[in-house]
């Protein structure tokens, strides 16, 4: 109970109500006792005469001034009794109050509490929805109100991720199952089929690489921040173009590179080159034999980017604004086209340094996905909307 805000505040109320008190009626009586002067009467007597000039008796009498300072000092002994009565009284009352003020001003947070003790991580649809003035406490309230909102969106999209992670890995794992079962671990498979079968659960092993990195990288950007430092965004695009060179010539498909200089900003080096690393990777998978894809890298006015182009099939108008979702298939899925966590990384990547990212494609012309990112000066505008190429 001592421990409680509501006594605290009650205490803190009352001491200051019987302290303002005190201190008024203390000065009253002080100022009072200033002018009044207890002592005794007088002994004076008056001579009662007659006619002829004779004294015939003595009368004791007492002085104006005397009678008035006795009255003083009575009213001084009654204003001390009263206020300390007074006092006293004026403490209880203080007291209840306190007590009833501080309960009112303290119901609002009450019903916060209640509110945030019935929302549950499983359930964040509850809101605490604080009625009365605007406030302190009701922007407490629509503070946490807030707060509820992105956990919830947060929550969401973690479940969301889990149940399509689930999806993903369900196929592969199915096919790898069905392939030991049926080939792998019979005795009486041929040696073309076992080949064949090795082929088919190497693929699926590998989507399955793919999917679970993409899953760490999303969770780290998620989880930590970036470690920010000076680059060189063309030296970024032209590793990232490195690492897929082999790839690439495996399956006669040429990277060719346009990198400008100069291009300086503060990023994170590794991010920013899994996210060029990302578009490649579908580049290069979606390009036919044959085929070049470019990587440019420039400048425009404050901003820098990063464009990759291939060969390959190209995106639908309807499907290009949800290339970056999560496991999004398009009519083409069955190609295995833009699919997984690699595009929405790529996002992820460039939206939490300050950037953009767009695509720009037609069916059977290719795609353009460019990353555009603010330089180490900052951008003075938005992005441009336009293809660089």
């Amino acid at each position: 109970m001592i421990h409680t805000v509501r006594f605290r505040l009650t205490v803190l109320y009352s001491t200051l109500v019987f302290g303002l008190a005190a201190l008024i009626l203390g000065g009253i009586y002080l100022a009072v006792s200033n002018i009044t002067d207890a002592r005794p009467y007088s002994a004076e007597y008056a001579k009662i005469v007659n006619r002829s000039g004779q004294v015939i008796d003595k009368q004791q009498v007492v002085r104006l001034t005397e009678v008035d300072n006795a009255v003083r000092v009575s009213t001084l002994s009654s204003l001390r009794d009263y206020s300390l009565g007074m006092l006293g009284g004026l403490f209880l009352a203080s007291l209840a109050i306190g007590w009833i003020l501080s309960g009112r001003v303290l119901r609002p947070i009450a019903a916060i509490t209640r509110a945030a003790a019935e929302i549950q991580a499983t359930d964040l649809t509850r809101r605490i929805a604080l009625d009365g003035p605007r406030d302190e406490l009701r922007d407490l309230a629509d503070t946490v109100d807030t707060m509820l909102d992105r956990l919830e969106s947060a929550f969401t999209a973690q479940r969301q991720l889990i149940d399509d992670a689930s999806h993903e890995l369900r196929s592969p794992l199915s096919i790898i199952r069905a392939n030991v079962d049926a080939v792998l671990a019979s005795p009486e498979a041929t040696e073309e089929e076992r080949e064949r079968a090795v082929a088919i659960v190497d693929r699926a092993t590998t989507r399955m690489t793919r999917l679970v990195e993409d899953l760490l990288a999303t969770a780290r950007r998620q989880g930590t921040a970036f470690a920010d430092a000076d680059l060189d965004l063309a030296r970024v695009a032209d590793e990232a173009a490195e690492e897929f060179a082999a790839v690439a010539a495996g399956r006669a498909v040429t990277i060719r590179r346009l990198l400008a200089s100069g291009l300086v900003m503060s990023g994170d080096h590794d991010a920013l080159r899994r996210a060029v690393a990302n578009l490649l990777s579908n580049a290069v998978r979606l390009s036919p034999g044959g085929g070049v894809v470019e990587v440019v890298a420039g400048r425009g006015q404050s901003w820098l980017w990063v464009a990759v182009r291939d060969a390959g099939p190209g995106i639908s108008d309807a499907d290009q604004p949800r290339v970056f979702d999560r496991f999004w298939r398009g009519e083409a899925s069955r190609r295995d086209r833009h699919t997984g966590l690699g595009l929405a990384i790529v996002r992820q990547i460039v939206e939490s340094h300050g950037g953009r990212v767009r695509v720009f494609s037609r069916l059977g012309a290719g795609s353009t996905f460019v990353l555009w990112l603010p330089a180490r000066e900052g951008a003075t505008s938005a992005p441009p909307e336009l293809n660089p190429l």
